[in-house]
């Protein structure tokens, strides 16, 4: 009985590495005993042979080649420059190219070099024998934009409490704290609600639940010490979590010293001991602490617009906004509506206030500066996202049609500079390209019946995470079209964003020059012409009401005659 067996293999396949696999036995063929053939078996006693406990098979036609390897290490400075040649001097780096181009053996090489390059990349142009080593996207927009839920944590005791703020732990990105707090005005508001932090491989259960003495508003990891979490409570206090001290806070601010209201922000600043950080309050007030020293602030902040350092007059704070990389400057967002560009390094309140933008038509949820661009950052605070530049201090350079629900929430994408997400209270989100259309989102997704009340990107941006309204927190994975850098994208998207500011400064110019030119025409005029100007309008005005009375006293004659 012949037993034939054919492996078949596609010609893009030929040449890739062999990939061995385990997998379960399975039976090929079954040869049943032949009676007649045992009457004529002889049998030999003692019998010596030589065997193995399995026979030898594989699957491909050519088995593998070992491949050994060893470690070694070699001197090599920046770039594979001599040590006789300073990089940093431009004119012994120009003699050096020089001298190496001459050079017979130099020639020999890149030709040799560029002769291998380029079979190698007719061999991977023939079939693809390279292609899975090979991540980046070369078509722009070759895969379609999706994104995918890949779990979902759930809390019962904070079913119905609010998950109003996420941030991701710096190490290794495996980690999640949610602060959960209710911004209702009701019964509710004065009980305590557990915040969770979570594994994001284990969504059953939280890893570890705070036990705050008030409900946290807030809460971000710290960036030097990852065990470490900055938390602002509802009644106004800061504290510091310890994960490897249990879920009780480590330091806490005492009640006289801190804020009045809510705390909103609270958030981590750029120092070498890694323990300072500020915090903000509807009371309008900015504190600036340190770990080491948490009875009472370092340094305060009257937020009044006026630069009266007015307590009573200072403005409720709704979102504050730091980058590390500007570590002097800071971002205000009120309830008002109003962006504020402020300064730690002045000596008075008033000169910490520098730059005040329009802002929105309600309370500012979201403040984000570009991870790429310092100086263009976006903004939500009521039915639309806004792009600003610092250049441009009277208008926004972008600014998304207005959606029919409110905007809770929105974030850069930190893959693709072009890239950002906001949130609705209808429990969606849009998620736009600016590189593949600017006048509506690239994908929207409806991701839960609640209002989405936060968001959150991991630092790589490949994940994900929203908060909603009844507490269930969402982690969703988006795909290499939304979160992997396309060539030339950055450079693209610069210009793009140089264009829109040139464009606003050109029209805020012309608008400026027009206003001027009008109030200096006013000025210009003599008293004379103005006061004909008056008299004219005030016969007008009067020429208008006598034709008025004049009609309502023929309809009240018209209406006598009739009733007579």
């Amino acid at each position: 009985m012949d037993i034939q067996y054919v492996y078949t293999k596609k010609r893009n396949q030929l040449g890739r590495p062999t990939n061995f696999t385990d997998r379960s036995a399975e039976t090929l063929a079954e040869i049943i005993p032949n009676l007649n053939l045992l009457q004529e078996f002889i049998y030999r006693d003692p019998v010596e042979i030589g065997t193995q406990n399995t026979i030898q098979l594989s699957e491909h036609e050519v088995n593998s080649i070992r491949c050994s390897t060893e470690s070694k290490g070699i001197n090599h400075t920046e770039g594979g420059w001599p040590k006789d040649v300073n990089i940093q001097e431009q004119d012994q780096i120009n003699r050096f190219r020089k001298k190496i181009e001459k050079d017979e053996f130099y020639l020999n090489s890149l030709y040799r070099l560029i002769r291998d390059l380029e079979m190698d990349i007719k061999q991977n142009n023939a079939i693809d024998i390279h292609q899975t080593y090979f991540q980046n996207k070369f078509d722009d927009y070759d895969e379609p934009f999706t994104v995918k839920t890949t779990n979902l944590y759930s809390y019962n005791s904070n079913i119905n409490q609010m998950a109003n703020h996420i941030s991701w732990q710096p190490d290794g990105q495996r980690k999640i704290a949610v602060s959960y707090c209710n911004f209702d005005y009701s019964p509710v508001i004065m009980s305590k609600i557990d915040s969770l932090v979570w594994d994001i491989q284990s969504p059953n259960k939280p890893e570890l639940i705070l036990k705050p003495n008030s409900s946290l508003s807030s809460v971000e990891f710290n960036q030097k010490d990852t065990h470490q979490i900055l938390a602002g409570c509802l009644n106004g206090q800061v504290c510091i979590f310890d994960l490897r001290k249990g879920n009780t806070p480590a330091e806490q601010s005492s009640i006289e010293f801190s804020h009045r209201e809510t705390v909103r922000n609270a958030l981590w600043l750029q120092s070498k001991t890694g323990t300072e950080f500020f915090s903000a309050a509807a009371d309008g007030n900015i504190y600036w602490w340190d770990t080491k020293k948490m009875n009472k602030p370092v340094d305060k902040l009257v937020f009044d617009l006026e630069k009266k350092e007015r307590s009573q007059y200072a403005s409720a704070i709704t979102k504050l906004e730091y980058d590390s990389r500007i570590s002097t400057k800071f971002m205000v967002g009120t309830e008002a509506g109003r962006i504020i560009l402020c300064t730690r390094k002045a000596k008075t309140d008033g000169e910490r206030i520098n730059v005040i933008y329009p802002g929105h038509s309600g309370p500012i949820y979201s403040i984000q500066r570009h991870p790429f661009f310092h100086k263009i950052f976006l903004s939500i605070g009521d039915w639309t996202l806004r792009i600003w530049s610092e250049e441009i201090r009277d208008d926004y350079i972008f600014c998304t049609k207005p959606n029919k629900c409110y905007l809770t929430d929105a974030q850069w994408c930190p893959g693709r500079p072009g890239v950002f997400v906001s949130s609705t209270t209808e429990g969606s989100i849009h998620i736009w390209d600016l590189l593949f259309k600017t006048d509506q989102p690239a994908l929207t997704v409806k991701l839960s019946e609640e209002p989405i009340s936060c968001l959150s990107f991991q630092e790589q941006g490949r994940y994900m995470a929203l908060g909603t309204k009844n507490g269930n927190v969402t982690l969703m994975e988006l795909s290499d079209s939304l979160c992997t850098l396309d060539r030339n994208e950055k450079q693209l998207v610069a210009t793009m964003f140089d264009r829109e500011t040139r464009r606003t400064h050109l029209l805020e110019t012309r608008l400026r020059f027009k206003h001027d030119t009008q109030n200096r025409t006013i000025t210009e005029r003599s008293e004379e012409e103005l006061n004909e100007e008056r008299r004219q309008s005030t016969e007008q005005y009067w020429s208008i009401i006598n034709k008025e009375k004049k009609k309502l006293q023929d309809y009240f004659k018209q209406f006598e005659q009739e009733l007579n």
